[in-house]
């Protein structure tokens, strides 16, 4: 099988040589040059043909946002982000996003021989599932060696006992690498009195905040990073918070979510299964279950859970998935109502809550 080649391009030497020995690290993956700006990029895409570029946001010359809008007219390609852990930087890493990069990593900090271990896992998963991602059709991913990984009774155990009463609808989504480009589409196609929503997109911390103050101005709903305790009420979308898993509980009062620590699920947290769990034990029928483009399976085995529990749940087809990773295993595993493109998912929520008079 060929290798991937990659192109890195960022404007510190230590942090090349770092992606360089990580990347190269992996047998299935070449690292066939490095820039140390846009413009030297410019030409080493066009003489090496990489697979994936790895690209910096804060470049001299011509910064990361500006290289990448004309990359992704001029030579669209898989890129990954480099961002640094803060607020601006993750306010970047949105706009990245919306331009077209496929995924991002917090950028390594000053002492790189530290972030090695915290990188490496990360960067290699992430550069194969950028390789395999099709900016306009979805493929199948890669096979990859990872980790052992803990499964959601680590965080929480299924309820086979749950008994459920007729009450408000509540809509429950779930999405990793694309998925912050898919949820955009379905907010902003939600009226302001759409059902409760709950998310997660796998991120860490700082970055949700981000995205859910970019989500806030995109949509008519109201949306927020979940703190823990909220309510759920109608018109409001809460996106879990990076680096704790997000559930749905519900006491005499009704719907409330909480937030929690715990150990990594499926390699992610927060997790998708976590949550889809946690709504198949409370919501049951009450629920609207919808996992959108992302590498891996998690949120697969939530799903099925939460359709066993009597919930409506929805996957993003193949063609307009990103990476049809996450919907392909909820679909062979039997967890899913209805296979449906992206753009018609906010108006088939709408209408299950008309047919359910809820």
């Amino acid at each position: 099988m060929a290798k991937i080649k990659v192109l890195i391009v960022d404007d510190s030497a230590l942090v090349r040589k770092l992606l360089r020995d990580i990347m190269e690290s992996d047998p299935g993956i070449e690292v066939v040059g490095v820039a140390p700006d846009p413009l030297i990029a410019i030409q080493k895409i066009k003489q090496l043909s990489p697979d994936v570029l790895t690209l910096d946001i804060e470049m001299p010359r011509m910064d990361g946002l500006t290289f990448l809008g004309k990359l992704m007219k001029a030579h669209p390609m898989p890129v990954l982000m480099f961002s640094s852990l803060t607020e601006q930087g993750a306010d970047a890493t949105m706009k990245a996003l919306a331009l077209g990069a496929i995924d991002f990593l917090p950028k390594p900090k000053a002492k790189l021989s530290s972030a090695i271990d915290d990188l490496s896992a990360d960067l290699v998963f992430k550069v194969k599932a950028a390789a395999q991602a099709k900016l306009k059709k979805a493929v199948a991913p890669p096979s990859l060696s990872v980790p052992p990984k803990l499964s959601m009774d680590a965080i929480i155990q299924a309820d086979k006992r749950r008994h459920f009463k007729d009450g408000e609808r509540v809509l429950v989504i779930g999405a990793s690498t694309g998925g912050t480009v898919a949820i955009e589409q379905i907010l902003n196609k939600l009226p302001e009195n759409a059902p409760p929503t709950v998310i997660v997109q796998h991120m860490p911390p700082v970055f949700t905040k981000s995205f859910a103050d970019r989500m806030n101005t995109l949509s008519a709903m109201h949306v927020v990073e979940a703190q823990g305790s909220e309510r759920l009420r109608r018109g409001m979308a809460l996106i879990a918070p990076g680096g704790r898993h997000m559930l749905v509980g519900q006491d005499a009062n009704g719907y409330f979510v909480t937030v929690k620590e715990g150990p990594p699920v499926n390699r992610h947290i927060p997790s998708v299964d976590v949550l889809f769990r946690s709504a198949a034990n409370t919501l049951g029928s009450n629920a609207i279950g919808v996992i959108l483009t992302g590498m891996g399976d998690d949120g697969a085995r939530g799903m099925k859970e939460m359709k066993d529990a009597g919930a409506y749940t929805i996957a993003q087809d193949e063609e307009s998935c990103v990476i049809f990773g996450m919907p392909k295993v909820a679909i062979e595993l039997g967890g899913v109502s209805k296979i449906m493109p992206l753009q018609a998912i906010a108006g088939a929520v709408m209408g299950l809550l008309k047919e359910g008079g809820r």
